[in-house]
């Protein structure tokens, strides 16, 4: 094999609950260090333990962060999947493999090299605990790498007094395992094989995270003291990091009392009734949660969308429908959240297409539910939210003042005649509120029934589509407010991607590739719905716009079609629904099938 310095994939298969993340991240966290960029994303299945996982690492110089379509090595820890593990291997590449059993027969390719290393056979004579040899033998495949990759093991053992540093016995346990995993490899084949690293420094200025930990972290700079959740994958971890922040940051200095409030609801519905409750009192609050969650949320989401509270909500997609995959990744709530609830509603949606957008955007989110005064959803997805992206190091406006939107003081209360809670008086469809509590004269009936714009019940026709026709005012707002789309432009290119979140990396490199063969295409990344002009625009100086997304019924392209005036036929779909994260080939193909269709008409 030619040699490829810092652009390959490593593929790791294990066995769910063996401590095999640890030995991944560790070995992710080395490359990285060493200044190169990496990308990691795990496969893993819904249960707690005993199903086949894998992990992702691909190395790429470049800075890549969708999947590159190829394995170089893998890494063959799981005797049932031994098969699909070694047919994934591409062509030249190297699959290692615990020689401690006789394997070669199953495992062997006639165009791929095999690795044998004993592992089970040297942790199970260097330690005694039985647990420790199953633990120990993914911790060695790592020194084994380290040597056939070239990684430093400085920057190895570096990391490893980091992480137990109050555990001296457990960091020696880990240094002798990766020792052991290190001297085999290098007695035993050409270290470094002609795929290795080399150090550089491309990582200065970045920082490894997951979307979920970064949209947590947000959340607490956005202000957020209220959350109310129901446990579900894959939006589970962002609580869990929002409740270690306030943990941290949300106590009384004097007396460790906590300034935030996090109540596990007993359902979805229940949680995001607390958070309109807790908004609606004047605190920032939200919600996490997935698609079987956003369906039971519907009820609530057009009650305050129609009574005009403040909630912000995040949905972490994964497959469906139904239960479907839940630790798989899919972009499919799409038309679920823009028009969550019956009735004529459209609520407004941020797309983070990594985590530095999830943790901008959640304070967009809080600014944007107060200043419009109805939900908002970031729309985020598996891939983003638990993957590890390596993306630039979070940056803070410490001069940030959250924005409240249209909230009249007690004093503008004492100055006023009267009080009308649906009256618009500015022209763009967002009416004034009031916090309870604060003057006898802010005081109304928050209506979820038909309703005029004074807030008294009505059946009038003319009373009620008032109201309607302004919320449709306010939906035209918030399309000139929400993060305004990405465009990438190329001199002479007549047709165009759209596409959003996760799909972004994979368009990207699509886009690379195409322009080597001498193809020129635009690109718009859409981070907002309402759609704002802008879309409209874009789509219509193009002969043909591929629409990329991840689902089977083209969600985005229907909400295109819907919410703007274009032709059908000149939005072509290129899908992507197995669950898996999408690479630039999934895009390459789906443009030469296209093509390969125009000329067979």
């Amino acid at each position: 094999m030619k040699d490829r310095i810092n652009d390959f994939v490593i593929k790791l298969a294990n066995v769910n609950g063996t401590g095999s993340a640890s030995a991944n991240n560790l070995l992710m966290k080395a490359i990285f260090r060493m200044g190169i960029p990496v990308v990691g994303k795990n496969f893993f299945p819904s249960n707690i333990q005993g199903l086949p996982t894998w992990y992702e690492i691909r190395v790429t110089k470049d800075g890549c962060v969708a999947r590159s379509g190829r394995v170089d090595i893998m890494v063959a820890m799981n005797a049932q999947t031994y098969g699909q593990d070694r047919d994934e291997v591409s062509p030249g590449g190297y699959l290692l493999y615990d020689s401690t059993w006789p394997r070669d027969q199953k495992l062997h390719r006639d165009d791929i090299i095999l690795l044998g290393i004993p592992l089970a056979q040297m942790c199970n004579e260097a330690f005694a605990d039985a647990r420790a040899r199953v633990l120990m033998k993914n911790v060695a495949y790592v020194g084994a790498l380290a040597a056939l990759l070239a990684i430093d093991m400085d920057v190895i053992r570096g990391l490893l007094q980091k992480t137990f540093a109050a555990k001296e016995q457990l960091m020696a346990a880990n240094m002798q395992a990766i020792q052991l995993g290190y001297d085999y490899a290098s007695e035993h084949f050409n270290c470094p094989l002609p795929i290795s690293v080399a150090a550089m420094n491309q990582t200065d200025a970045y920082m490894l995270i997951d979307g979920n930990t970064a949209a947590a972290l947000g959340c607490v700079y956005a202000g957020a003291t209220v959350a109310a959740w129901y446990p579900i994958t894959p939006s589970t971890s962002l609580m869990d990091a929002f409740a270690h922040f306030c943990d941290t940051y949300r106590k009384e200095p004097s007396t460790g009392k906590n300034r935030y409030c996090i109540v596990q609801a007993e359902d979805e519905l229940a949680a995001i009734g607390m958070v309109i409750g807790a908004n609606w009192n004047g605190a920032r609050a939200f919600t996490s949660t997935s698609g079987p969650g956003i369906s039971l949320m519907t009820e609530f989401l057009g009650f305050a969308y129609y009574a005009e509270v403040p909630a912000v909500v995040f949905d972490i997609q994964r497959g469906g429908p139904s239960t479907g995959q839940p630790t798989r990744t899919q972009q499919s709530d799409l038309l679920a959240c823009a028009y969550a609830s019956h009735g004529d509603t459209r609520h407004v949606l941020l797309f983070p297409a990594n985590p530095e957008e999830c943790f901008d955007f959640a304070v967009k989110a809080f600014d944007l539910a107060e200043r419009l005064q109805t939900p908002v959803i970031v729309v985020s997805d598996l891939d983003i939210g638990m993957n590890d992206w390596m993306c630039p190091r979070l940056k803070w406006d410490d001069s940030y003042q959250p924005d409240r939107g249209k909230v009249l003081s007690k004093e503008e209360l004492e100055n006023l005649d009267t009080f009308y809670r649906y009256v618009d008086k500015d022209g763009d469809g967002i009416c004034y509120r009031t916090y309870p509590g604060v003057h006898p004269k802010g005081a109304y009936f928050t209506r979820g029934s038909g309703h005029n714009e004074h807030g008294g019940y009505t059946e009038d026709p003319v009373e009620y589509q008032q109201v309607l026709d302004r919320l449709a005012r306010k939906s035209d707002t918030a399309a000139t407010v929400v993060p305004q789309p990405v465009v990438m432009r190329k001199r002479g290119a007549t047709s165009a991607f759209i596409a959003l979140g996760s799909s972004d990396g994979a368009v990207k490199e699509a886009l690379i590739r195409l322009e080597k063969q001498g193809v020129a295409m635009d690109y718009m990344r859409i981070r907002g719905f309402p759609f704002s002009h802008d879309v409209q625009k874009f789509i219509d100086m193009h002969q043909r716009v591929f629409v990329v997304e991840q689902n089977r019924d083209a969600q985005l392209r229907s909400l295109l079609i819907l919410e703007l005036n274009v032709s059908k036929r000149k939005l072509i779909s290129i899908l992507h629904y197995d669950g898996f994260p999408m690479s630039c080939d999934h895009v390459l193909e789906g443009i030469n099938e296209t093509l390969a269709e125009g000329s067979a008409a």
